[in-house]
């Protein structure tokens, strides 16, 4: 559990660390260049337009502490008188000679300004400003950026940390169920939310429910197996035993023996066809052919029709039906259908194969409404408590094939499987 407790806070703190560096490295380049040019842009804007009305009267635009002008006319320099405060010497005209554009910066003995331009036919206008104070406004910017941003970020690693420990709770307990999903023992509880966690926290709930039905699906199966195979197996010894001992002549005891043994190779071929179905199905077996069904049923009918004398068989199809998989398959579903059907019967079974359906029914009892969900399981004890394959084997058949299969009770009497194309 501490393990993915650690792994899920470093990978946390480190996530943190290189998104709080590049934010960092983001605000001390692409910022101060943004501000820089959001204050240039403004400053040449005020420089120009405080020339505008410029002339040899410069004394009267002369703003102390703020802007300098030069105004140059007939080679006569007119200067503010602040501009010797600003440049720190009398003799400024140095100065002209880094101003050659029509604005722009320049730097002169550590300082740097900023100017402004215009030339006109007869005089030239200039005005300068210092530009120290947006060097101290980039950094002011910049530092309580960085400040805003430090204290943004310890409130959201707060939260995280808060929201990251819920978390790896979360996943602590998933562990622990998935640890133990086969602990009958264990007290399983639920994640409240309606998040991820939760979701998968209710799946791994659901296969552990399932697992569960799973081993005692299997447990019975292995019971009903041993069951179902040890009867016939109890009647051959005893009968081997009695001609022994000359209690039974031995020809009827070999006409029982042949008949139990008959039993014992149908369970075991039933057994070998189920295992066949799940290697179809992993080495992915086109099933996509499409074959006669009408053919197929017509020659089960064939096998059955004197199974038992007392029951009728009808069928009614369309011509034009469309049925997709194996005549093998399709020829063992139809088998093992009829011959549940002949056990049940009592008079009649019909057979409708119409709109790419097939409706197969008999009038026998009906089916007990708890036992219509597990009759498809192998080897579950079904009506009059015999165990068996063959329903099973029909409903993995039809999955396997892309087709499904309901059983129906009529209100009065008989019983109908319907087999239809999923999702039709």
């Amino acid at each position: 559990m501490r393990t993915i407790s650690n792994n899920l806070g470093r990978q946390l703190l480190s996530i943190f660390i290189i998104n709080f560096c590049i934010i960092v490295i983001f605000i001390g380049n692409v910022v101060p260049n943004i501000i820089k040019n959001r204050f240039e842009s403004s400053i040449y804007e005020n420089l120009k337009s405080q020339l505008e009305d410029l002339n040899s009267n410069i004394e009267a635009h002369v703003n102390i502490g703020d802007t300098a002008y030069i105004y140059i006319e007939d080679d006569i320099f007119y200067m503010s008188p602040n501009i010797y405060d600003m440049l720190g010497e009398k003799d400024s005209l140095k100065i002209i000679e880094y101003m050659d554009d029509t604005y722009g910066e320049f730097k002169y003995k550590n300082h740097l300004y900023y100017y402004y331009k215009i030339v006109d036919k007869n005089n030239t206008k200039i005005s300068l400003i210092e530009g120290s104070f947006v060097l101290k406004t980039e950094e002011a910017i910049l530092t309580l950026s960085l400040l805003i941003l430090l204290l943004v970020y310890i409130g959201i690693t707060l939260i995280i940390s808060l929201w990251s420990r819920s978390v790896v709770k979360k996943i602590e307990k998933i562990k622990s169920k998935v640890d133990n999903i086969d602990n009958p023992n264990y007290k399983f509880e639920e994640i409240c939310g309606v998040d991820e966690l939760s979701l998968l926290d209710s799946a791994i709930d659901d296969m552990r429910v399932s697992l569960l039905k799973q081993e005692e699906l299997r447990s019975q199966l292995y019971q009903n197996i041993s069951h179902d195979f040890k009867t016939p197996l109890t009647v051959i010894k005893s009968y081997i035993e009695a001609v022994e001992d000359g209690v039974e002549n031995s020809e009827k005891a070999m006409q029982v023996i042949l008949e139990q043994t008959n039993k014992l190779e149908a369970k075991v071929h039933s057994l070998l066809y189920l295992n066949k179905l799940d290697y179809l199905k992993d080495e992915d077996f086109n099933f996509r052919q499409k074959i006669d069904i009408n053919r197929i049923v017509d020659l089960s009918i064939d096998k059955f029709k004197y199974h038992n004398s007392d029951v009728k068989i009808e069928k009614s199809t369309d011509k034009n039906v469309s049925f997709y998989g194996t005549d093998d398959i399709w020829e063992t579903i139809i088998d093992n259908i009829l011959s549940n059907f002949y056990r049940y019967a009592e008079s009649k079974i019909k057979i409708n194969i119409k709109n790419n359906k097939i409706i197969l029914y008999n009038d026998g009892p009906s089916i007990k409404e708890d036992f219509l969900e597990a009759m498809f399981i192998p080897f579950r004890k079904g009506i009059k408590g015999e165990f068996g394959l063959g329903l099973s084997i029909v409903k993995k058949s039809l999955v396997m094939i892309g087709y499904d299969i309901e059983v129906k009770n009529h209100n009065k009497k008989g019983v109908s499987f319907i087999i239809t194309k999923k999702g039709s």
